[in-house]
């Protein structure tokens, strides 16, 4: 992705966007008053965590994920997201609060505090518990708290027929495929641009890191709070999702039967670190799913993913190896928490037009060599992308981060103005002059703002409480229709209903079920 002029293809138009549908997951913590990382299970007007379509857990007990359905547009979407926040709030008892911070509130200086989801007595129940009893014993359970926010964006059919009848190609899903892909490598090129223009983990509490190696200071003289100046994404970084174990995977994504086998190879091969912790404690329980680089798909931590929708029982490349990529997940996105839903109406359409300009720029192929210098790219970012004169690798020379943001966001105006020609309006371009003027001036980054509120609040554990509060209340004084809140009831109802029906039809043992998973 040079410096060239991007030019909108011949065969686009603008009503061709109209076929996208977006989707938002988010995650957050639920907190106690005083500050630490809520010990309850999860509230059961909130219905089943196993079932619920719409509202469940990540990995830890404690910390919620709220899941739009797709929608036909970014008001739509975050409108949902919102009703779900109104009903957890709503929901929440012994007066806890939703933390609004990617990196976790307080907890105590080991993992013992931090609960694993429990998703009842089924052996599917049991065995996503079992995933993430996997993960704690692999990476700890503190990474097991931090929380993101997930985009995703599926490109309507009739963009892709045009753009297939320009280039004469024949299987429109091989073709959908070979684009998403292209999308997908370009995104991973452009990370340190989203991390950049949306990271808002500069600082951590102390407990985060009490016991961890790390290069980060106290936010100011006895303070409780680290950062790393002119940091961004802490989450994005050595001390959030990444790990040393999957750096030499070599998942690629220049070809969808490629990325399956990628994936299903590191499931299927052991790794001798795990297999010392091993798969049964003492007394024969187990504790992690397998013994092998990866026990399932989702703990590939990668910014992007292609997906495929899930039938019952399938798994995540099964369904890729069947019916082709039907969107992708943009993974590489903190919280917002100056956002009482997460995410801004901004960021999505920023989102939006970042995820075109990607699909429709050129986009080789993507080789171990050059993953391993975006890795470098990501890393300088995460800890120095708001440093003045801060450079990156573009692959030919070292070029100035801000430089090269701020000529990637003018690329992007044009498609910009292409949604806004579709949708009326001006929010698509709104959005990105939002994002170039944190381009030209590091001060209006979300990340440069909770470094200096941090600092005024007396901490970033002051500042999220704050936060929290103020959410809270905005959000309780929203009101759902009558319709809607018989529609969740239900839901809630239903859900709890069919988690005892998939318990009372098991037939096998734990043991037995995990031992044939296996």
């Amino acid at each position: 992705m040079t410096n060239s002029t991007f030019v909108l293809p011949a065969w686009f138009e603008s009503k061709l966007v109209a076929g996208m549908q977006r989707g938002v997951e988010k995650e957050g913590l639920r907190m106690q008053p005083d500050g630490f990382a809520a010990k309850t299970f999860h509230p059961a007007k909130l219905g089943s965590k196993l079932t619920h379509p719409y509202i469940t857990t990540d990995y830890s007990e404690n910390l919620l994920e709220l899941i739009t359905s797709p929608k036909p547009t970014i008001k739509e979407a975050l409108d949902m997201l919102r009703d779900l926040h109104v009903l957890v709030h709503r929901s929440l008892e012994n007066n806890e609060l939703m933390w609004p911070l990617s990196m976790p509130c307080m907890s105590s200086d080991t993992d013992s505090d931090i609960p694993l989801a429990d998703y009842g007595t089924s052996n599917i129940g049991k065995l996503k518990t079992l995933y993430r009893s996997g993960l704690g014993v692999r990476y700890g359970r503190k990474m097991q708290t931090i929380a993101g926010l997930h985009y995703n964006l599926s490109i309507g059919d009739d963009l892709f027929a045009a753009w297939q009848n320009a280039e004469g190609a024949d299987d429109l899903t091989a073709f959908k495929n070979a684009k998403y892909l292209a999308l997908i490598r370009n995104f991973k090129r452009l990370t340190p641009l989203v991390l950049y223009l949306l990271g808002a983990s500069p600082s951590v509490c102390g407990t985060f890191v009490s016991g961890r190696e790390h290069d980060l200071i106290p936010l100011f003289e006895n303070s409780c709070s680290y950062y790393q100046p002119n940091g961004t994404s802490l989450r994005m970084g050595k001390l959030g999702y990444t790990n040393s174990v999957q750096e030499d995977l070599d998942i690629r994504y220049n070809d969808l039967d490629e990325y399956i086998a990628g994936l299903r190879r590191a499931i299927g091969t052991p790794f001798d670190e795990f297999a010392n912790i091993g798969v049964d404690d003492k007394d024969g329980n187990p504790i992690q799913i397998n013994s092998h680089i990866l026990q399932i798909e989702n703990e590939y931590y990668s910014p992007i993913r292609p997906k495929q929708v899930t039938k019952s029982g399938e798994t995540p490349t099964a369904a890729l190896a069947a019916r082709g990529i039907a969107y992708v997940e943009f993974r590489a996105i903190d919280l917002d928490p100056y956002s009482d839903i997460g995410i801004t109406k901004e960021t999505a359409c920023f989102l939006e037009v970042l995820a075109l300009y990607c699909l429709l720029t050129d986009s080789p192929a993507l080789l171990p060599e050059e993953e391993k210098r975006l890795a470098a790219n990501i890393d300088t970012v995460v800890n120095h992308g708001r440093q003045a004169g801060v450079q990156i690798d573009d692959g030919a020379n070292l070029v100035d981060l801000h430089d090269w943001i701020v000529n990637h966001l003018t690329n992007m105006q044009i498609i910009a103005d292409a949604f806004d020609a579709h949708h009326g309006g001006n929010d698509y371009r709104s959005a990105l002059s939002l994002m170039q003027g944190k381009a030209t001036n590091p001060n209006f980054t979300l990340s440069a703002q909770i470094e200096e509120d941090s600092r005024r609040a007396g901490g970033t554990w002051a500042l999220g409480k704050i936060l929290a509060q103020k959410h809270q209340q905005e959000l309780l004084t929203h009101a759902l229709s009558q319709e809607q809140e018989q529609a969740f009831a239900k839901i809630a109802q239903d859900s709890v209903r069919e988690q005892q029906d998939i318990e009372a039809s098991d037939t096998m043992s734990f043991y037995d079920f995990v031992q044939t998973y296996r």
